[in-house]
């Protein structure tokens, strides 16, 4: 049975992957801003056979809360085994470009959050020689584009944590997943017209549940954006710099 505090619960990948913990038996710890979505998540978890489910309704921007939030955690289920960090935004990048406050924004929910985050489950899972830190990032990290750069920018800055963190914490039996979605349809890509490399939410938490139980280091999914990726990166910068993308 795990402990697993989920931050960011009411995303809707979050959801999927949670769901898959429910029916487990595991306990589950909800973070989440909107205290009506949270309840009615936690609700459904629990019908769905998670041992426990506690909450807290939170907004992680607040990084002087974090530590008093591990140990609420820990007071309703346990000592926490599993971080998942399932929250961020995705900008208007056009709207960035042109006003500094909502980039920093954006490097702040995206990126110091969340770092500030794993620096303190890091310290206390390497003490405790277990532990699984799950964060989801961005594709988007993999190469900056004109369209997306500031958010790419953010999870890319992300990713290059994740490594260094996994290279830290691997003699100490903690594991580390950097996720990696392409595009998937969920509230936040609402706006964005959809194409056939979009999936679900439900395909994603499936894929994250699998990768956390497996181990995994890096989870690409759907598992094409490995290989999309791979050829973004390949191209020129040369070539690259010419594009519209």
């Amino acid at each position: 049975m795990r402990n697993i505090l989920i931050a960011g619960a009411t995303s809707a990948i979050a959801q999927e992957t949670a769901k898959h913990f429910a029916q487990d038996g595991d306990n589950l710890f909800l973070v989440a801003r909107n205290p009506e979505k949270l309840q009615a998540v936690a609700d459904d978890l629990q019908a769905r056979g998670a041992a426990k489910v506690a909450t807290l309704n939170m907004d992680m921007n607040a990084i002087d809360r974090h530590e008093e939030m591990w140990h609420a955690a820990e007071g309703a289920i346990g000592t926490i085994d599993t971080l998942l960090v399932a929250y961020g935004v995705l900008p208007d990048q056009q709207a960035c470009s042109k006003d500094i406050q909502r980039t920093l924004e954006t490097f702040q929910t995206n990126t110091l959050s969340v770092i500030a985050l794993l620096t303190i489950a890091a310290n206390i899972f390497a003490d405790q020689h277990y532990g699984t830190l799950a964060v989801i990032s961005s594709v988007a990290g993999d190469r900056g584009r004109q369209s997306n750069y500031i958010y790419g920018a953010s999870k890319g800055a992300l990713n290059i944590f994740l490594q260094g963190l996994r290279n830290r914490l691997y003699k100490a039996n903690v594991h580390v997943l950097t996720i990696k979605p392409g595009m998937v349809d969920t509230p936040m890509t609402a706006h964005l017209r959809k194409g056939p490399l979009f999936t679900n939410p439900q395909a994603v938490g499936e894929k994250i549940y699998q990768a956390i139980v497996k181990r995994v280091d890096t989870l690409y999914v759907p598992w094409y954006w490995r290989w999309v990726m791979v050829v973004i990166k390949a191209i020129p910068e040369s070539l690259f710099k010419r594009l519209s993308l």
